[in-house]
């Protein structure tokens, strides 16, 4: 990975060989997508994927942006939310891109939040066995994490997630400018993602953001930069390592065993956002180091109260009501991804800046801390 600039551009580099890519990091980008995107591409033609929430404000500038580089485009808007990501959406969004006729070098362009990024990624992977395709994240969520490193796909009625493909992108294009509009809920819920670089393997970086955290929410366009190059950094560094999560790239799950959990309990929408469930995740996988004897009760205390003091939730207290129970929380878990040999993997810590991956978890904590949450 290397890291450049220009223009006031943050340039990272993901090294995968043949499937290598750039992440480019700054305020304008939208408006000379055209000409950055240009080299990418195996023909001057793409098929834009946006949702109604993201059209609205970037559709126009995007599509000027590629008349001034003299690419053809076509748009396809879809509805918004998590519910997008399921099998009928990808089914009707593959079938409109046959209906175009695209052909294996028109490139797809991801234009909006993690949703459309996984849907639109998953459906360049599978249409006509494999077709270019772009990202354009333009939530802070989406920017720091799902944007990079290669992971599509849809939802299911088990779990999140669940039916995909890895499939790179042959870019990514963060115009943090796109996060001036973004309602605060969601900006929140994408800061969750944020801090979870710094508790992975860089308390500095935790450090900093509770010094600065509260500027990035509310504005600070030099603090969002440093935490959108910081992060993506963080995500390109490991998924270099490991590029189809065998090993070390299973930490950037920290928090995400219990909060998909939380997220097919609640059943994907508004009700709790990605980036809420992965706060409350967090702690939770913090408590449950703290009850293991693996991790100080102060770190765990420092996670809880930064995230409570942004204005993120910390528990689930708020969103359950007395169909939920331990069994049935655990039981989604068992349907998690990094489920092996039957054992749940977990993502727990050592301190801030010190996770780690184990599936040696006695169920008997797992059941009395999620018990314990609830009845609080």
């Amino acid at each position: 990975m290397t890291q450049g600039s220009g223009q006031n551009i943050g340039t990272l580099h993901l090294d995968l060989g043949d499937r290598s890519y750039d992440i480019l990091v700054g305020e304008g980008l939208l408006d000379d997508a055209g000409d950055l995107m240009a080299p990418v591409l195996d023909q001057p033609r793409v098929v834009i994927v946006t949702d109604e929430n993201a059209a609205l404000p970037y559709r126009a500038p995007l599509e000027a942006s590629l008349d001034r580089a003299g690419i053809a485009h076509q748009c396809i808007v879809m509805p918004p939310g998590e519910p997008t990501k399921d099998f009928a959406t990808l089914e009707r969004l593959t079938g409109q891109l046959l209906e175009m006729h695209v052909e294996r070098q028109t490139a797809l362009i991801a234009l909006g939040g993690g949703v459309i990024g996984d849907l639109t990624g998953f459906a360049a992977a599978v249409t006509l066995r494999g077709i270019p395709f772009i990202q354009i994240p333009t939530t802070l969520l989406a920017q720091v994490d799902s944007s990079v490193g290669g992971k599509t796909g849809i939802n299911m009625p088990h779990g999140k997630n669940l039916v995909g493909a890895f499939y790179q992108p042959r870019m990514v294009l963060a115009d943090i400018g796109t996060l001036d509009t973004l309602p605060r809920r969601q900006l929140l819920a994408g800061y969750a993602e944020v801090l979870k670089y710094g508790l992975i393997d860089d308390e500095e970086f935790f450090a900093w953001l509770e010094l600065h955290g509260d500027g990035l929410c509310d504005g600070d366009s030099s603090a969002r930069r440093r935490a959108v190059l910081t992060s993506c950094a963080s995500k390109a560094a490991i998924v270099a390592q490991d590029e189809r999560e065998t090993g070390c790239r299973a930490l950037l799950n920290l928090g995400h065993t219990f909060a998909h959990a939380l997220e097919v309990q609640t059943g994907y929408g508004d009700k709790l956002l990605h980036g809420e469930a992965v706060a409350i995740g967090m702690v939770m996988a913090f408590d449950l180091s703290v009850r293991l004897g693996l991790c100080p009760a102060d770190d765990a205390d420092r996670v809880r109260t930064h995230l409570n003091s942004v204005g993120l939730p910390v528990d689930c207290r708020s969103l359950a009501d007395a169909s939920w129970n331990a069994d049935k929380l655990i039981g989604h878990m068992g349907l998690d991804k990094k489920v092996k040999d039957g054992r749940l993997t977990f993502i727990l810590a050592h301190g801030i800046g010190q996770s780690f991956i184990t599936d040696e978890v006695d169920g008997e904590a797992v059941h009395g801390l999620l018990s314990d949450v609830l009845a609080a």
